[in-house]
């Protein structure tokens, strides 16, 4: 049996989920497992009575640095079909604003008795602070952090491709958009990989692409949409933020929206029956185009249904994982 100091963080000495902070380093059967308990609680959401009896008893705290909506609200629903107690804060507008360290607003949340703790934050790494610090019985779901990665939103996006077209390794996906600063850009180029897609391309101004994409992540780089997106099966549209226009990295949004939006014209350069998705929320005109955001290609709606699926698939691994390492634990104590 594995020790600490060489288990990985997220994983507990049998190999299955403690905490959910990263997708890098996750096994290929692992992610999986995700996707296939997500696909069971897909039926969960049709039901008259939308509840399992899972978490019942656990309490989970949403602990949101930075606002979400979206992903807040579907990490509740999420949590409450699995019949747990939910606690949402949002902590910019209180305890941070006060002078509260992170450290201390730990500590205030753990004297809450909560079981789980879902972190979103502005800072790369926050997610994993807290989970290397919280008590040992206290599942961390990392929410989105910094630029460096938002999981559940890259495994949605995963469930999302599974269902529509099946096998990873017989696809072509174009990642297009504001590579540099998308932390799901991240969670997508390595759920991708790991699952066998052999061709991911990511398609942006150079200002807006990271060095050293080829060899971290696999990926081939186009800077023409055109040439990028000839032939895909997916097309993931990346949020162009506003806030980067500032900084010199692009000339204008109608600029952007000329070389890199999603129109039906260019649409039609992908596979007929090419699907189009979107993280939310949508710039239309910028990033895409309307037509194509409701259009019969769209599967942007059908991703935040398969979000509360793949979140409460997440929870509840997390928190069987945690009670399996108590259980480990205290077998090993007598």
């Amino acid at each position: 049996m594995p020790t600490d100091a060489k288990r990985p963080l997220q994983l507990n000495d049998l190999g299955q989920l403690r905490h959910f902070l990263s997708l890098d380093g996750l096994s290929r059967e692992l992610l999986t497992e995700i996707l296939d308990t997500a696909d069971s609680f897909l039926e969960v959401g049709a039901r008259a009575v939308k509840k399992v009896p899972l978490l019942r008893g656990k309490t989970v705290c949403n602990v949101f640095f930075e606002n979400s909506t979206r992903t807040r609200t579907t990490f509740e629903l999420a949590a409450q079909r699995l019949s747990a107690d939910v606690i949402s804060l949002n902590v910019s507008t209180s305890s941070t604003s006060k002078g509260e360290t992170l450290t201390d607003t730990l500590r205030n949340l753990e004297a809450m008795a909560a079981d789980m703790f879902v972190v979103r934050h502005s800072d790369s790494g926050a997610a994993h602070f807290i989970a290397e610090h919280v008590s040992p019985n206290v599942a961390v779901i990392n929410g989105g952090d910094g630029r460096h990665g938002h999981p559940t939103q890259g495994m949605l996006d995963m469930l999302t491709i599974r269902r529509h077209k099946g096998d990873f390794e017989k696809l072509s996906v174009a990642i297009v958009g504001d590579i540099l600063h998308s932390r799901v850009a991240r969670s997508d180029m390595l759920a991708l990989k790991t699952l066998g897609c052999p061709d991911i391309r990511v398609i942006a101004p150079r200002t807006l692409l990271p060095v050293g994409l080829e060899e971290q992540y696999g990926v081939k780089v186009y800077t023409d949409a055109n040439e990028g997106l000839k032939d895909v099966d997916v097309v993931i549209m990346l949020r162009l933020q506003r806030e980067r226009m500032a900084g010199g990295l692009l000339p204008s949004e109608g600029e952007f929206f000329k070389l890199y939006g999603l129109t039906q014209k260019r649409l039609k350069l992908a596979k007929p029956d090419a699907i189009v998705m979107h993280p939310g929320p949508i710039n239309r005109g910028v990033e895409i185009d309307s037509a194509v955001a409701d259009g019969e290609q769209s599967v942007i709606l059908n991703q935040v249904t398969y979000g509360i699926a793949i979140r409460m698939a997440v929870l509840s691994m997390a928190m069987s994982g945690q009670n399996a390492q108590r259980q480990l634990e205290q077998e090993d104590a007598q």
